[in-house]
């Protein structure tokens, strides 16, 4: 008798136990509930979230998939609705980008730009790198492009930044250009239907060679034809195939398809502002064979005028050569003292200087990511290889 009653003794201190640490366990879950709402799942919770993750890996948090929106664009919106911006709305086709580095200095060129581009359907981003945005205020079409302003920043700083891939996803074609352009013979439109025609996605205008600044001879106008992808190999400097002989545009004034540009914008480097040598790998983001996808189309040409902006003041080659016969014409210890002071103030020399450096820079990269990179495979070069095969009789 007394051995059943230890043992419903024993029986009910174990119940109270028990009972205790279950109700201290609901009570802490509880708690965590409250403080933690989505860390706290059960066992089976968990393994239905396993399921669902591999279901569906491209969910965005807990967030349902119809309200995720995973583009924007570079347009500006109404605060009120009108009918002209419903009728615009509706009569709006294919859409395009361009996309300027402005200075004060280059206004008259910019704006000559602006007139020839907006009148076809093009969104324009102004880039104002000398941090000059009211001064442009008195131009009738100022208050209908995006104006953004950091001073002293690069074209590619501005690109990297403001043009990521999901918010210029709507444009069909962008259009990253330099401010010194003239485009008296340049139209937009008629440039795109080559373009589309040809199926160029990553292509340039030709450059006025009486005119321009060349750096390149691929990228001037030939007269016959309508567009070129190569130069021609009697040319000394291009006796084989590749850039910048072929499969090449020059950064001056790129234009890009939505889907070269998904790609050149994961090639333009974080830190490496300049851009220098990025030109050269544009053939990787061409979608295919650079020397058939890439292009220069001659019968919509411009002139650059080669101007040096940062670092100093906007000169072209004329305008320094007249300085530098000026300068001649003064006495010995003018010159000196000219020279003193230009030596102090020539941030020119220091931002090619920092170019070059950045040009190293990006080379060691490349070839680093090729060696590292044990799953890549260079599309080009097998043809390089069967080029240089020597011939067998």
């Amino acid at each position: 008798m007394r051995l059943r009653l230890h043992l419903l003794v024993l029986c009910l201190i174990i119940l109270f136990v028990v009972y205790n640490m279950a109700s201290y366990q609901h009570r802490q879950t509880a708690l965590d509930v409250k403080s933690r709402p989505f860390e706290t799942m059960t066992v089976s919770s968990r393994a239905t979230v396993k399921v669902s993750e591999r279901a569906d890996a491209s969910r965005i948090g807990f967030l349902p998939r119809g309200i995720v929106e995973h583009y924007s664009d570079m347009e500006l919106k109404p605060l009120w609705l009108t009918k002209s911006v419903q009728s615009q709305r509706s009569t709006q086709n294919e859409r395009c980008l361009i996309a300027i580095p402005a200075g004060i200095n280059q206004k008259k060129s910019v704006d000559a730009i602006m007139k020839k581009f907006l009148p076809e359907n093009f969104t324009a981003i102004l880039f104002h790198y000398d941090g000059k945005v009211n001064e442009w205020n008195d131009l009738p079409w100022s208050k209908s492009v995006i104006h953004i302003a950091a001073s002293n920043q690069t074209k590619w700083w501005f690109a990297k930044r403001f043009l990521h891939p999901s918010v210029v996803s709507m444009y069909a074609y962008i259009f990253l250009w330099d401010e010194d352009l003239e485009v008296d013979n340049f139209n937009p439109r008629r440039y795109l239907n080559i373009v589309k025609s040809e199926k160029l996605v990553i292509s340039q205008p030709g450059l006025d060679p009486k005119l321009s600044e060349i750096h390149h001879p691929i990228t001037v106008r030939k007269k016959a034809g309508s567009f070129h992808r190569r130069v021609s190999r009697a040319n000394k400097e291009c006796s084989r195939e590749g850039p910048p002989c072929s499969g090449w545009v020059e950064g001056m004034a790129p234009v890009f398809s939505k889907s070269a540009w998904q790609c050149a914008w994961h090639l333009i480097q974080n830190d490496l502002v300049h851009g220098w040598g990025i030109d050269y790998k544009f053939g990787y983001c061409a979608q295919g064979d650079r020397t058939k996808n890439i292009g220069v189309v001659d019968s919509e040409f411009v002139v650059h005028r080669g101007v040096q902006t940062l670092g100093g003041s906007a000169m072209t080659k004329n305008t320094r050569a007249k300085n530098s016969n000026a300068l001649r014409q003064k006495t010995a210890q003018g010159q000196q003292q000219t020279r003193v002071r230009a030596a102090g103030l020539d941030m020119r020399t220091k931002v090619r200087r920092k170019s070059r450096v950045e040009l190293r820079d990006f080379q060691k990269r490349w070839e680093r990511a090729t060696r590292e990179d044990r799953t890549w495979v260079d599309p080009f070069a097998r043809r390089r290889k069967r080029r240089n095969r020597p011939a067998v009789d």
